[in-house]
């Protein structure tokens, strides 16, 4: 289901501020600032997609910047692909300015400073997931940001109508389907910046890379199974154990490593979260493949260095901290009757991964 924010109903006194954090807590913490004078109007539809998040944006001429100090706010990397609908933009990223017009595509990773000036009406998707389940080096990414990829042919022209489509019916799908679907338009984003980043690859080096995005997406769909290793893992892709290591020695890791990591991530996740009924530590643990508490308190500790238990404690004060200088501040409050809910029992919070 949808998620609907817009200014319609909000004072015009209101609009910039409201506008100002329906954005950020949508996608990332960023700056909003208009480029007129008059009241403002903006629109922001999101769902979900397994763990890619979609929403289409349509607003007023403004300028959009992330900066350090917004940076910082965040604790999760993420990258994002935006399509321009209709309005231009000029985007700028890792000192790379680029014009971007009706049609095209750019990338940007949400752990650097970035920048759009919209210097009309404009409408956009945005495509956002966790940066780790792309499954390309980060180099990659950075060659490809700051650019504006045209989709009128090649790779891109089959790419913007699949987008178009997905973005405009992603509430359709049942859940199974969802997280299947996602995991392909996942390999799709991974080859685009694959082919940008090394157009000269070759077919083995490819062949490589699809191999690793199935085996980190199969990894991150069975954390739960505690029996999960890399001896699972290889006999479910038909290679070696040996060959396994070998695609994860290009990534500064163990496959050991990257599963604990990814356990860890999903155990931080699921304790920060509030709820009525807080599962138990051990029980957050257990869901998530870890068989001996101790052992998880340890991994939690040497990562995030806390306990999982100060983790929750800290985690659930500061969503406190912030929700009681969101009442007392009215011009940032993001009143009631402006969010148009479908769906209206699932918090926003909820509706994109944890910061950026």
């Amino acid at each position: 289901m949808s998620l609907v924010l817009t200014t319609a109903s909000v004072p015009d006194r209101d609009k910039v501020a409201y506008w100002n954090d329906a954005v950020s807590r949508t996608l990332v913490p960023m700056t909003v600032a208009p480029r007129g004078d008059g009241p403002f109007d903006g629109r922001i539809a999101t769902d979900r997609l397994g763990y890619l998040q979609v929403s289409t944006m349509e607003a007023d001429a403004e300028r959009v910047s992330r900066t350090p100090a917004l940076i910082a706010r965040s604790s999760e990397a993420l990258v994002a692909f935006g399509v321009q609908i209709s309005g231009t933009a000029t985007f700028i990223q890792d000192g790379r300015r680029a014009e971007v017009g009706e049609g095209d595509l750019v990338v940007y990773d949400t752990t650097r400073p970035y920048s759009f000036d919209y210097p009309q009406r404009f409408a956009t998707h945005v495509f956002q997931l966790p940066r780790r389940a792309l499954g390309v080096p980060d180099s990659d990414i950075r060659q490809v940001t700051g650019n504006a990829i045209g989709t009128g042919d090649g790779f891109g022209a089959m790419l913007l109508p699949f987008l178009a489509t997905l973005a405009s019916s992603v509430d359709g799908y049942p859940p199974a389907v969802a997280n299947r679907l996602a995991g392909n338009v996942v390999d799709l984003f991974a080859t685009l910046i694959a082919e940008r980043a090394h157009p000269g690859g070759t077919g083995a080096d490819t062949a490589r890379s699809h191999l690793l995005l199935r085996v980190r997406d199969h990894i991150s769909r069975n954390l739960g199974d505690p029996d999960l290793s890399p001896e699972s893992i290889a006999r479910t892709h038909r290679i070696s154990v040996r060959y396994l290591h070998r695609l994860f020695e290009g990534e500064g890791t163990t496959v050991g490593q990257f599963i604990r990591q990814r356990r860890l991530e999903e155990c931080g996740r699921e304790l920060a979260r509030r709820g009525r009924t807080a599962p138990t530590v051990s029980a957050v643990a257990q869901r998530w493949g870890f068989v001996n508490p101790a052992h998880f308190s340890r991994a939690f500790r040497a990562t995030y260095g806390v306990s999982p238990r100060e983790w929750r404690n800290l985690r659930t004060a500061q969503d406190d901290v912030g929700r009681s200088a969101a009442v007392t501040s009215a011009p940032g409050t993001v009143p009631k009757a402006a969010a148009d809910v479908h769906g209206a029992d699932r918090p926003a919070a909820d509706l994109s991964p944890s910061g950026g």
